[in-house]
């Protein structure tokens, strides 16, 4: 812990942990103020672990502005990197335009521009102008979909249930392991995932026991977006979407890159946020038509 003079106001900087109940509740205030969400539940299943570290101001015992850093294991290519995602970008509106974020900023990019393959982010459209004065630059992202010529319906597939203890053992144990079938893919940090599971994905979770793959997908219209899928083996998608799909089902949409897309439509991602990067990486995927799996997002 320390403290921090900006524009004459003492503040105590902390780089926050959820065992810390007086830190905790206060950040997930501000989180609800801000988002609309907080971390509690997802603390109390167990799934806030070291690699979720907020970098906090205070005014006395009351978190005012964060940035937290996501510690990302990926396989990229076929490779092992280690990623750092910042996300939770917030400052109390009491608190906005006085420098606090970019105090926080600079703390974060001095603490882990070493010690990572890349950092990045993603930001909403009033704050583009602010991270390129860290030396942050803009990523394009690509997005795969295609339309189902054919419905070959076999097998049975279980809709999870994420209240259920069990399930979600399931759901964790599976998401540890990278995906198979994607180019980038998160190795280790099960936690995120089930952050989205045990939050607004409660509905979208399934198993196909013939390939023990776990698949988490929406149903919007006549089109499955598929937002990962998670299974030990090379087995095609399309085998594994017959067991979801109807004759209802016109098309596919991913949120990953599959490592096969020579039967996918690619087109530039639209309306997801703008990508930001700094780090030695930032050249290999500027080099490659990709796009972070929606479920590694914080």
């Amino acid at each position: 812990m320390e403290y921090i003079k900006i524009n004459g106001k003492k503040y105590k900087f902390i780089i926050g942990t959820g065992e810390d109940d007086k830190f905790r509740i206060s950040f997930n205030a501000l989180t609800k103020k801000t988002f609309g969400f907080d971390f509690e539940q997802w603390y109390q299943y167990g799934y806030w672990k070291n690699q979720f570290l907020p970098f906090s101001l205070m005014d006395g015992d009351v978190v005012v502005s964060n940035v937290s850093v996501n510690i990302m294991n990926f396989e990229v290519l076929g490779k092992s990197k280690r990623y750092i995602q910042l996300g939770t970008v917030m400052t109390d509106v009491a608190y906005r335009n006085k420098g606090l974020g970019r105090v926080i900023m600079e703390k974060i990019i001095e603490e882990w521009k070493d010690k990572c393959d890349l950092l990045y982010l993603f930001a909403n459209d009033s704050v583009l102008n602010f991270y390129p004065k860290f030396g942050f630059t803009t990523l394009n992202q690509y997005q795969c979909t295609k339309f189902i010529s054919k419905h070959d319906k076999n097998g049975l597939v279980k809709k999870l249930d994420m209240t259920n203890k069990c399930d979600r053992a399931l759901v964790y144990d599976k998401a540890n392991v990278p995906s198979s079938l994607a180019k980038i893919s998160m190795c280790g940090n099960a936690e995120l995932i089930m952050f989205y599971c045990t939050l607004d994905m409660t509905d979208s979770v399934y198993y196909i026991q013939d390939y023990d793959a776990v698949i988490i997908a929406n149903f919007v219209g006549d089109t499955i977006e598929v937002l990962n899928v998670f299974c030990k083996e090379d087995i095609l998608l399309d085998k594994m979407l017959d067991y979801l799909v109807d004759e209802n089902i016109k098309r596919e949409k991913l949120y990953f890159t599959p490592k096969e897309t020579d039967s996918y439509l690619i087109k530039p991602v639209e309306g997801e946020g703008t990508l930001f990067a700094l780090g030695e990486d930032t050249l290999l995927l500027a080099n490659n038509q990709f796009m972070f799996p929606k479920l590694s997002h914080t």
